[in-house]
């Protein structure tokens, strides 16, 4: 989880849609997200895969289920780095004017070039560059709280300005960008195969990530909500102009310079964990034999999935010349699904076949996993007409690949669990 990229390229906009009641959606989606986290860290336990969310429903449902996961879980893995990738060139600006789009596809480039390091030599780099984006995120929280102008209790009362407020309705709707905003806290999942004592270290990661990226985005919005001089600021979503009406043009830029960092390093660990569903995905032999072969080849040298890595990495440099509006109503749509199919996939997860020593297993279950599908199904009626067509589109098209080419060759779409 890199909180900076989300708090400083997602939240804008939710700053734009919501004013004072972006920190309430964010909150309810925090709220949601912990049942979501409960279901990962039993399924993430019980299914040790680089696959992440697909391998769990396949194993635990079935193939075809199993299939129309990975392909939500593929959306998100090509669409949500170059939507934070693009975010770079606004706070580069003090320094560089460069189209985002180009800026989105060096920095998809550079952070593909690091995904081919071993993960070890990744977890130093991602490491420096949150202390970065910390420091940021710290120093615009303080700017924000020492700039009060308006009490606390706006944060309840969501408004855009000129008189009218906002009703629930509203803030239900923001809640699929929301879910985006704290969404990294799934990504250990991917990782299980690689982590020393995963049945401990997944669930135990989940939670933790979710927890601390929650408190480091919370705090600044809160802040930013309060100290931004008018609403209409607010609604503006210039952040860096901001900081500089709280402080000078030097700590804006310094502030827009790490920003940058994190937006950086944020590409970095989508690009890790991307390419490992690709990876496990031809593991799996989803595609055909060509294919398969060249994406489940690993470097000798670092360990790392370096064709996958290529692969994932490069589609997503393309996709920075995509609309970014239209890339983030989709993501929104496709997290809620996902989110929805682990959930209904916990609640096949308690079976005689799936009796496993050593499985975290959550409290009060099936209560857990059922409220959390009955919030996810009613923030999805709520969204775009045309982002949830997109979808659909794109589902229905992986179920005519499933029932033309996967259905009819048994050898294909092999679901394996790597043994400890």
């Amino acid at each position: 989880m890199t909180p900076a990229s989300s708090l400083f390229v997602i939240v804008p906009p939710l700053f734009a849609a919501l004013g004072t009641g972006t920190a309430l959606t964010i909150a309810l989606a925090v709220v949601l997200c912990i049942g979501v986290a409960f279901c990962y860290s039993e399924l993430g336990t019980l299914v040790l895969s680089s696959g992440g969310e697909y391998a769990m429903v396949s194993t635990v449902v079935n193939r075809f289920a199993g299939w129309l996961a990975f392909v939500l879980s593929l959306v998100v893995v090509l669409v949500v780095p170059p939507i934070i990738a693009v975010g770079v060139a606004g706070y580069l600006s003090p320094v560089l004017d460069i189209n985002p789009a180009v800026a989105g596809a060096i920095v998809m480039l550079a952070s593909t070039l690091m995904g081919l390091l071993n993960l070890r030599s990744n977890a130093w780099i991602t490491g420096v560059f949150f202390a970065i984006e910390i420091l940021a995120i710290a120093v615009v929280s303080w700017l924000g709280f020492a700039h009060s102008a308006r009490p606390a209790s706006v944060l309840l009362s969501p408004d855009l300005g000129g008189g009218g407020g906002l009703g629930m309705v509203a803030v239900i709707a923001g809640l699929a960008v929301a879910l985006f905003v704290v969404q990294g806290f799934s990504t250990a999942v991917y990782l299980a195969e690689e982590m020393r004592e995963p049945r401990k270290t997944v669930s135990r990661t989940v939670f933790w990530t979710l927890g601390i990226s929650a408190l480091v985005i919370l705090v600044p919005v809160v802040a930013i909500t309060v100290g931004a001089p008018d609403i209409a600021t607010l609604a503006g979503g210039d952040l860096t102009a901001m900081v500089i009406g709280w402080s000078n043009s030097a700590v804006g830029v310094v502030i827009s310079l790490c920003i940058a960092a994190a937006i950086v390093n944020a590409v970095i660990v989508m690009v890790i964990q991307n390419s490992r569903v690709v990876y496990a995905s031809a593991r799996d032999q989803a595609w055909p034999a060509a294919v398969n072969r060249a994406l489940s080849t690993v470097s000798r040298r670092f360990g790392a999935p370096w064709a996958a890595t290529l692969v994932a990495g490069l589609s997503e440099a393309v996709l920075c010349f995509v609309p970014v509006e239209t890339l983030s109503g989709v993501t929104g749509v496709v997290v809620v699904a996902l989110y929805l199919s682990i959930a209904g996939a916990t609640l096949r997860a308690r079976g005689a076949e799936h009796r496993k020593p050593d499985v975290w297993r959550m409290p009060w279950w099936p209560v857990i996993p059922v409220l959390a599908m009955a919030a996810l199904t009613y923030v999805l009626v709520q969204q775009n007409l045309l982002d949830l067509g997109i979808t659909v589109a794109v589902l229905a098209v992986s179920a005519l690949y499933w029932v033309c080419y996967l259905r009819r060759h048994p050898d294909r779409w092999v679901v394996t669990i790597p043994q400890d």
